[in-house]
């Protein structure tokens, strides 16, 4: 098979180190080159990976007029994707970028135009969208297990962006120190704060297993901790035709989701007309609770096909048999996810219930 030529560009967020991993690991690609303007941040990837002083750039164009890739992986500050989708978009490559879609509406819908113009795939990748536990709760809801979606609910988070980096390696408190002041995440400009962080995966996914569905309107409140300009908990209520759903993201759980549980658990509960699910992050399998049997079942999780086991491996597949991107990382499904942080977030500035935003 022809290689798939792969380059990395841009380490604003330290997922880059994943999806860097999950193309070399993959059989058919080929790793060309990364690229940041800041040098310190490529090398961990530089030792990890084996790039070579050529493959190594601190100029988007020179990597991408140099290397020629096929797919590139973007990592930058939300605020923004749409500039650097336009740019690697210029040269002819698929992008796949990190989420969130990006910092508000706008830039989403500045991200399709370039893909529209230029006629290249684009993908959100959503780390969520790849758990057994939310592919298995689709499965269920396609087969009707539940009856028609009525509510979504959703608690999820951590115990703040800094406190990891790639690989999930746990930092420390004097590495977090030293972050805190000049990270995006906390930059109110730059498209940080735990609403664009994650309330994201509960909006986009909850519109995958809404099958799309649009809410009426939106309430949302946000703290407001001292010291700093972005939020670190927000509690978004969504109306839609057959109800309330809520979503809610913190950066603060007293402990992070993929070592132990924190209380709320992280994940999603769907309510049907004919039964709930309860799927939650990392679990072995989901609840599922039906008329035939409230007192609900344990459903062992699905084992994941080979192309949905990660981003890589699912935006290739499609890209081999010239299939849309579906599901919660299109960009169809992630901008009306997008929709609702959106007005979530005017909600809470404006203290007020808002119609979805257009």
């Amino acid at each position: 098979m022809t290689p798939i030529r792969i380059a990395g560009i841009c380490f604003e967020h330290f997922h880059m180190g994943d999806l860097l991993a999950m193309a070399d690991a993959h059989p058919q690609v080929e790793l060309v080159g990364i690229c940041d303007e800041q040098p310190q941040r490529m090398q961990e990837a530089i030792a990890k990976f084996g790039f070579t002083d050529q493959q190594v750039f601190n100029d988007y164009a020179q990597c991408l007029q140099t290397t020629r890739p096929d797919v590139v992986v973007l990592c930058p500050a939300a605020a923004d994707h749409g500039v650097w989708t336009e740019r690697v978009m210029e040269f002819g490559a698929d992008v796949i970028i990190e989420k969130p879609m990006a910092a508000s509406l706008a830039e989403a819908d500045r991200m399709i135009a370039a893909a529209e113009r230029a006629q290249r795939r684009l993908m959100i990748n959503w780390p969520l969208a790849w758990y057994d536990t939310h592919r298995t709760t689709y499965r269920l809801i396609r087969e009707g297990r539940i009856g028609d979606v009525i509510e979504v609910h959703y608690y999820d988070g951590n115990r703040g962006p800094l406190y990891h980096a790639a690989d999930k390696r746990e930092t420390t408190l004097e590495e977090i120190a030293r972050a805190k002041p000049t990270s995006w995440f906390y930059s109110r400009a730059a498209g940080g704060g735990s609403a664009l962080d994650y309330l994201g995966y509960g909006t986009t996914l909850g519109s995958w297993f809404f099958g799309g569905q649009k809410p009426i309107e939106v309430t949302a409140t946000v703290d407001q901790p001292e010291g700093l300009e972005v939020d670190e908990h927000c509690i978004a209520v969504a109306r839609y035709a057959s109800g309330l759903s809520k979503f809610e993201t913190r950066w603060g759980t007293f402990t992070d989701p993929w070592t132990h549980q924190p209380q709320p658990r992280c994940g999603f509960v769907i309510v049907g007309t004919e039964g709930t699910i309860g799927c939650f992050d990392y679990a072995p399998s989901v609840t599922l609770q039906t008329r035939e049997h409230p007192a609900a079942v344990e459903v062992p999780n699905d084992p994941l096909e080979p192309e949905v086991r990660d981003p890589i491996r699912y935006f290739l597949d499609r890209r081999d048999k010239q299939l849309p991107i579906e599901g919660p990382c299109s960009p169809e499904i992630s901008r009306l996810g997008q929709q609702i942080v959106d007005t979530a977030l005017a909600s809470a500035e404006q203290k007020k219930t808002l119609a979805l935003l257009p």
